[in-house]
């Protein structure tokens, strides 16, 4: 077994050192800078009062004083970096310990209210399974790893996943790298707006317009220089004249090309980087080895090429400067901006949208690949392609939200014999709680992730659940109802291409118990109808009848509670049978009330 926390306290150590030197170097850098300067300001003093010097020697210091604000400068970057770096490691260690919750992103921009499983297991906000896994910086990394965990994969696309996993999570360098490069990036890049620019049409008519309106910045300096030879600008007026109904004419459509770019030259350069360090890596899984072809193939690599549409938008952002507003339209400065956009655009723009996502799922996978070399006791789950039924076999699974120490296991089998289980238990003793562990691990192996447990193995399944729901006031809907358009949505995706994995916590518990009954076997007689298998808990041992009514295929479960020195104790354990008794009255008399 590798040690995941042993060996991040070394980098961290490692990290911490030399943002130290470099803090060293930052003080002494410091004062030979106010030492250049004060020699400067002697010098000028001596030269002016006494004369014992000429100012020339004054560009001694001042020479010195440039060099080590350059050097200054990178001493600075190396501090922030090995910083970032020690960051990133403790995080890393926070994570291992269960202390991650809130140092992480959230993904809360890819929460969707009615999606049919991602608010139910906690995919997304503080302390939930996006935050835990990703190590994404950049927005497409963060995308791609968000639609991983909404939208199950093939089980080819898992496989293959699962391959990749294993060759990138020792690769720890690589991480940090591409971790350190998205630190930057973030929010300095619109990945989108930009791959929709990269693939517009042409907007600008073809390349002799382009010579046209360098020939007349030419002819504009030319014929200034010679006014200013000869006191004769006639020329001068004339070349301006022509330069300014030519500007008029493709003013509207440069704008087009140049506002179209709406991306930060900072936030190239970075995605440059983060380009230039993937073409530097070997892979031997064929899906990495693409991503790296495919940013090298071309007459230049894909660092290259926005290493050059970052130059572009240096200068769209300079344009604003008053030099560059003066000297507009003699030089048609936007004109040629935009020109050299759309020469840019013509070789490289359909490849963008590629160098994009190949960025966004390599940091998707480092993510999984983070946490599978953190987790190195849990297993990749094995898949059944060939069963004719649904499977779901999970031997004492766990959630990963919950710290390993305090986790308790179970197994759970679904499929054969038992198709659906009823799990019924008192308030507090954890139904609610199996339903997410067996969720979010389905949703582990179904993106290539390892899973928290000994193992699990399972079938190609969709997902559903419903775990939670309430009254929409907007929406004039009761909390009974939004619960049975969530059952519907569910029921939707039975009898699917993959079959249904379907999570319920207190089926129909917003009618009457006679009501409750006849639709939960209703319902559960439909699932079955089409192929799912699922469980479903309940408090209400009405429903537990439904086993009997239904045969082999729903078998029942609970969980036992027990009061030990007046106070409620739980041992979490999923245990066979039905429920023998319920603690809502000892509960009511703990909290004091008479009943």
């Amino acid at each position: 077994m590798p040690d995941p926390k042993g060996e991040y306290a070394a980098r961290l150590e490692a990290r911490l050192q030399a943002a130290a030197r470099q803090e060293r170097w930052h003080v002494r850098i410091g004062y030979g800078k106010l030492a250049a300067l004060v020699a400067g300001l002697a010098i000028v003093w001596l030269s002016l009062a006494k004369a014992d010097l000429t100012l020339p020697w004054v560009l001694v210091p001042a020479g010195l004083y440039a060099a080590l604000a350059i050097f200054h400068e990178g001493v600075l970057r190396a501090r922030r970096r090995a910083e970032r770096a020690a960051a990133l490691y403790r995080r890393g260690i926070g994570r291992i310990e269960d202390r991650w919750a809130g140092a992480g992103s959230a993904g809360v921009r890819f929460r969707d209210e009615k999606h049919v499983y991602g608010e139910d297991l906690d995919l997304f906000g503080g302390g939930s399974l996006f935050e835990l896994l990703s190590t994404a910086r950049t927005p497409m990394g963060e995308a791609c790893l968000a639609r991983w965990l909404l939208h199950p994969s093939p089980i080819p696309v898992v496989r293959e996943r699962q391959g990749m996993l294993i060759e990138l999570r020792e690769r720890l360098g690589l991480r940090e790298d591409l971790a350190l490069a998205g630190e930057e990036l973030r929010g300095q890049l619109d990945p989108e707006g930009l791959a929709k620019w990269a693939e517009s049409g042409r907007a600008l008519p073809r390349t002799v317009w382009r010579w046209v309106g360098a020939i007349l910045a030419l002819a504009a300096v030319v014929s200034l220089v010679w006014g200013i030879r000869t006191s004769q600008y006639g020329p001068l007026l004339a070349v301006l004249g022509v330069e300014i109904v030519f500007w008029a004419g493709f003013k509207k459509r440069s704008e087009q090309v140049i506002e179209g770019l709406d991306s930060d030259a900072r936030g190239l350069d970075l995605f440059a980087v983060t380009l230039a360090r993937l073409e530097r890596e070997s892979f031997s899984a064929p899906r990495l080895a693409r991503f790296v072809e495919q940013m090298k193939e071309g007459a230049a690599t894909s660092s290259t090429a926005v290493r050059q549409l970052a130059r572009i938008a240096y200068w769209i952002e300079s344009r604003h400067s008053p030099a560059l507003r003066l000297f507009n339209v003699p030089l048609l400065i936007d004109v040629q901006i935009a020109y050299a956009a759309e020469r840019w655009r013509g070789r490289y723009g359909r490849r963008m949208r590629g160098w994009i996502d190949a960025v966004g799922e390599m940091e998707a996978l480092l993510s999984l690949a983070g946490y599978s070399y953190e987790h190195p006791r849990d297993p990749f789950p094995t898949f059944v392609e060939d069963s004719p039924e649904a499977v779901f076999e999970g031997e004492q699974l766990g959630h990963p939200l919950i710290a390993q120490d305090r986790s308790v296991t179970n197994t759970v089998r679904l499929g054969g014999a038992t198709r659906i289980l009823m799990v019924s238990g008192s308030n507090m003793s954890g139904k609610s709680t199996l339903l997410r562990v067996v969720g979010v691990n389905a949703l582990l192996a179904m993106a290539g992730a390892p899973i928290r447990g000994n193992s699990l193995r399972l079938s190609p399944l969709a997902l559903g659940a419903r775990l939670r729901t309430g009254d929409s006031l907007q929406e004039n809907r009761s909390g009974f109802y939004t619960e049975v358009l969530r059952i519907r949505q569910v029921f939707e995706l039975a009898g699917g291409e993959a079959p249904l994995l379907f999570l319920f916590d207190e089926l129909l518990e917003g009618t009457n118990s006679k009501d409750r009954r006849i639709g939960a076997d209703g319902l559960l007689r439909a699932f079955l109808g089409r192929g799912a298998i699922g469980i479903v808990t309940t408090h209400d041992l009405a429903l537990t009848e439904i086993a009997g009514a239904l045969g082999a295929a729903i078998s029942n479960a609970h969980f036992q509670d027990y009061v030990e020195d007046g106070r409620m104790r739980f041992d979490y354990r999923l245990q066979p049978g039905v429920v023998k008794r319920s603690n809502a009255l000892e509960l009511m008399r703990l909290a004091g009330l008479e009943v």
